[in-house]
């Protein structure tokens, strides 16, 4: 079992692999990942559906015994200051993962079909995409710099809310929100 929590970093980066794909494909072959739009919203349930898998597998064997598991890299050791980046899987990462990689797809599918027709439709999953990464990297966070770094969910938000905005007067209380939350 023990080989199976050194891969548990790929939870959250797994699905932060489409955002930056869509960006790059976008950037420098536009017509090109305009007319495979279907193919990256497969993708991107696809690639959910797995993190979704091995947090199932990681959750079973987590439930049963209640126990903690925490992977550190030191990146600076100095006399009094230490920089770790980790994650820690434990009952609770490994339900909320499960949680979180669940209505990802159910939002995914649903999506698809749903704005087939809007201009927005890379974008929106590009977004989608991004977010689920950002909730599964704040749910298997270690420290709290981490956790500071993965709050970029609170502004995906408003990029997000602030991108689908006709009236620009909103976009002042969107801002507002997401700087609250």
């Amino acid at each position: 079992m023990e080989h199976t929590y050194q891969y548990a970093w790929i939870i959250p980066f797994l699905p932060f692999s489409i955002p930056m794909l869509l960006g790059v494909g976008l950037l420098l072959f536009p017509k090109a990942t305009k007319h495979l739009r279907r193919m990256w919203s497969f993708t991107s349930v696809l690639l959910l559906s797995i993190v979704m898998t091995f947090s199932v597998n990681l959750s079973i064997p987590q439930i049963k015994s209640s126990s903690i598991y925490q992977y550190v890299w030191s990146w600076t050791i100095n006399n009094d200051f230490s920089l770790e980046f980790g994650y820690l899987i434990d009952p609770l990462t490994s339900i909320m993962s499960i949680l979180i990689t669940t209505v990802g797809i159910m939002v995914l599918i649903y999506s698809d079909n749903y704005m087939s027709h809007d201009q927005g439709y890379l974008r929106f999953f590009a977004y989608m995409s991004f977010f689920n990464a950002s909730m599964l990297g704040l749910v298997t966070s270690s420290n709290l710099i981490q956790i500071l770094y993965f709050l970029g969910t609170s502004w995906n938000v408003f990029i997000f809310i602030n991108r689908f905005l006709v009236h620009t007067a909103h976009c002042g209380k969107c801002l507002s929100k997401s700087v609250c939350n």
